[in-house]
């Protein structure tokens, strides 16, 4: 079987001398190298553990190699695939090309060839994998319980990925309501502490005398209130992930134990007398500048510095674009099944208004939003009448659009007597025009534009593709 490694490849072939005569060229070049002598072996290997190359011969003792090619080809398996074929089978290797072979070459082998074709080839994955990668992270619309196809969602999804699998303190920034709990427990999922514990401890609903032993615990008898032994977050979190919410909101003489405990992994419980050692991811969040409550004497500059490794602003929502409407969707689903109403949708204004709106409260705010108007009202269409105050008073952008000036091309002219003549223009002209000049007033935003056409956005995608292919196609060469 196949370890991780920078280059592996699977060697389907009957002849044993061939095979291990390739084996021995590849692993001189740093390859990891499995052999099979039979089409079912082959296939049993690569669906369990796709290498990166498959060497595959085209005439084997109990199958054609193009049916094994285009089993790879069918289920969309992950390696690349270069043929093997002896000199009388030129034909077989071209169409195996034509069914999605990367390269092939004749036998016998020529050792600095048939190393160059194998190098090519893993090149070649390498390359794929990370388009792949990037057109997967590119499509995505949420991660975790995260919702957002904005650029600035898909970079902050970016960082989440490469952040998930270090141990380093993650220190997420941004104003109320935009999801840095979701952040952190995103982080959390992702990583390989997924199924240990993930604990939140908010900084500023605790009393400043309680928050020692709600973060490190304590005896039984500690202090007045000490009924019963307690442990703390800390413990509770061991193995997993330690979230302190609004850390700025954490009083001073408990930073410098928190501090010290950050720095050793070890806690004493309140009114105990022995240390334990606990094993903790830290995630911590604020809404406040840090650098500020520094300067102010509010927090420890030693702390920040500790706890500051990787800071991670999350964007407020008015800075997220068409997330907007596909937040307002998300949650009018939700509360519309939750309270067995018939909302499925947003009218234009309603959508304009939402859009229009600066959202001081951020994902929070919105999410109270679309749940009163659903809880208070009944239909199918939220309108922007039942939205609640301020959004029912936004003055939405004019959704009924003046048509586009036409084109001055009067090769066919309508002739009416009596009448100047009007150019007749071909229908799907007007489309493009209507559409390119409903984006143009939306200022870029497509999903608007679309909800103000009434068309699904998606449709004005694809449009404008085909528009681009036509010019593409009619430009001289």
């Amino acid at each position: 079987m196949f370890h991780i490694t920078n280059k592996s490849a699977l060697i389907v072939e009957d002849d044993i001398l061939l095979s291990g005569y390739c084996q021995n060229i590849l692993k001189l070049n740093g390859w990891e190298v499995e052999t099979v002598r039979t089409g079912e072996e082959g296939l049993k290997q690569i669906h369990n553990t796709p290498p990166q190359v498959v060497l595959l011969d085209i005439f084997l003792p109990d199958s054609n190699g193009l049916d094994i090619l285009l089993t790879i080809q069918k289920e969309m398996i992950d390696t690349t695939v270069v043929i093997m074929t002896g000199k009388g089978s030129v034909d077989l290797a071209v169409e195996a090309m034509r069914c999605g072979a990367f390269d092939f070459f004749e036998k016998p082998v020529e050792p600095e060839r048939f190393l160059a074709t194998m190098n090519n080839a893993i090149r070649h994955q390498k390359a794929c994998q990370i388009i792949k990668e990037y057109e997967n992270n590119s499509k995505r619309d949420r991660l975790q319980k995260l919702i957002g196809a904005s650029l600035p969602m898909q970079t902050l999804f970016r960082i989440i990925d490469n952040v998930s699998t270090s141990r380093a303190t993650v220190f997420l920034l941004g104003e109320s309501g935009t999801g840095k709990e979701l952040c952190a427990e995103a982080i959390h999922q992702q990583s390989s502490r997924k199924n240990r514990p993930f604990i939140i401890l908010n900084c500023a609903a605790i009393p400043h005398d309680l928050m020692e032993s709600e973060i490190f615990g304590h005896k039984k008898g500690a202090f007045s209130d000490a009924q019963h032994f307690r442990q703390g977050a800390a413990s509770l979190a061991h193995g997993g992930t330690l979230f302190l919410d609004e850390i700025c909101e954490m009083e001073l003489g408990l930073q410098s134990k928190l501090l010290r405990f950050i720095q050793s992994g070890r806690i004493k419980k309140v009114g105990g007398d022995q240390e334990e050692s606990v094993d903790i991811r830290f995630i911590c969040a604020t809404n406040k500048d840090p650098h500020e409550e520094v300067k102010r004497g509010r927090f420890r500059e030693d702390l920040l510095y500790r706890l500051l490794v990787v800071p991670i602003t999350v964007p407020p929502l008015r800075e997220r674009g068409d997330d907007i409407l596909l937040l307002a969707h998300h949650f009018l689903t939700r509360y519309a099944k939750e309270e067995n109403k018939a909302f499925t949708t947003f009218s234009t204004e309603a959508a304009s208004a939402l859009l229009q709106y600066e959202w001081p409260g951020n994902v929070r705010e919105m999410q109270n939003v679309i749940q009163q108007s659903v809880v208070l009202h009944n239909g199918k269409k939220v309108t922007k009448e039942i939205l609640p105050s301020p959004l029912d008073q936004i003055e939405t952008r004019p959704h009924h659009f003046i048509p586009p000036t036409l084109s001055t091309d009067h090769s066919h002219m309508s002739a009416v007597e009596g009448q100047q003549p009007t150019p007749i223009i071909p229908l799907a002209q007007v489309e493009m025009e209507a559409i390119e000049r409903a984006i143009k007033q939306c200022e870029g935003n497509v999903r608007l534009a679309a909800d103000l056409l009434e068309i699904d956005q998606s449709t004005i995608y694809r449009k404008r593709k085909k528009w681009g292919q036509r010019e593409e196609s009619n430009t001289p060469e």
